[in-house]
C-alpha cells in the first residue's frame, strides 16, 4: 500500500516497474569460499592485507531485467544522485520507477525530486531479507570474486566490473534471482 501511495496520482500501476537498489564494498579484504580439489590435498586459499576498496551502487528491475551500476571510491549523497539519474534514464519513457533502497544515510527521499519518472521508498531497518540486491552481491562474491588477490585499485574497479557484466548477461539469471512475488502491483 505504502508504494502506491508515494507514487503520483496520474502515473497508472500499469506503468509501474519496481526496481531494487543497494551497494556494496568490494577489495582486497576479499571473500574466501570453499573450492573444488582432489581428495587428500589441501587448496590454499591467499587472503590479501591491504586495504583498498571500491563500491558498487547496482539497482536491478526483476520484472524486465533491465540493471543499471556505478562503481566509485566512496559513497555519499552525491554519488547516490548520479546513480539516480542513471535509472532515470534507464528508465523507458511513459514508466515511472519505484526505487526500493535500506536506510542508508545517503537513501533520502528528496534526491529523487530532480527526477519526474523515480521514487524512492525506504525498507523497514533491519531488514536485508526483503531487498534482493543482497543475493545479488552474494552471487557476485561467490561466483566471480571470491579467493582473488587484487592489485590496486584500478584492478578491482576492472574485476567488480567484469563481474557485474558477466552477472547481467542472463537477463533470466537477474530476473529469478531477484524477483519477489509482493512486487506485483496489479493483478
Amino acid at each position: 500500500m505504502e508504494t502506491i501511495l508515494h507514487i503520483p496520482g496520474h502515473v497508472r500501476l500499469q506503468c509501474v516497474d519496481v526496481w531494487f537498489q543497494d551497494e556494496a564494498r568490494f577489495g582486497q579484504q576479499n571473500t574466501t569460499t570453499r573450492i573444488w580439489a582432489e581428495t587428500g590435498t589441501r587448496p590454499r586459499a591467499r587472503r590479501q592485507q591491504q586495504f583498498e576498496y571500491s563500491y558498487l551502487f547496482g539497482a536491478v528491475c526483476p520484472a524486465t531485467g533491465a540493471t543499471e551500476a556505478l562503481i566509485t571510491p566512496f559513497m555519499n549523497k552525491d554519488i547516490m544522485k548520479e546513480h539516480l539519474s542513471l535509472i532515470s534514464k534507464r528508465t523507458e519513457l511513459g514508466r515511472h520507477a519505484v526505487l526500493i533502497v535500506d536506510g542508508a544515510s545517503w537513501h533520502q527521499a528528496y534526491l529523487a525530486d530532480d527526477f519526474d519518472n523515480l521514487t524512492l521508498i525506504k525498507l523497514p531497518p533491519y531488514s536485508p531479507e526483503l531487498n534482493p540486491m543482497e543475493q545479488v552481491w552474494q552471487w557476485l562474491r561467490q561466483h566471480e570474486l571470491a579467493n582473488r588477490c587484487f592489485e590496486n585499485y584500478d584492478d578491482i574497479v576492472d574485476q567488480c566490473s567484469r563481474a557485474w557484466n558477466v552477472f547481467i548477461e542472463d537477463v533470466e539469471r537477474v530476473k529469478k534471482l531477484c524477483w519477489r512475488d509482493w512486487i506485483k502491483l496489479t493483478t
